[in-house]
């Protein structure tokens, strides 16, 4: 299957949650904080701590770690790369 993440179309696998795309990809960050601008991603996993937010499909405060990929989705982040 096929998902934009931030402009790249990137090929998933069924059942992988954004977050595992992200970080099958090497994206640890994708978002940062409002208040000190640090980068932020998966903390806890389970969808409790809401760190992990993105848009997908123009839906925004997404936890990438519950939403399971579909063909065609389009994902958006913080745009924070740390690598």
């Amino acid at each position: 299957m096929s998902v934009t993440v931030d402009g790249e179309r990137l090929g998933a696998v069924a059942g992988q949650t954004v977050a595992g795309l992200l970080m099958s990809r090497g994206r640890v960050s994708w978002r940062t904080t409002s208040r000190t601008g640090r980068p932020r991603g998966l903390f806890c996993g389970i969808g409790v701590c809401f760190d992990c937010l993105v848009t997908v499909n123009g839906l925004s405060d997404v936890r990438a770690c519950q939403r399971r990929v579909a063909d065609g989705d389009v994902v958006e982040t913080g745009a924070v790369d740390e690598r």
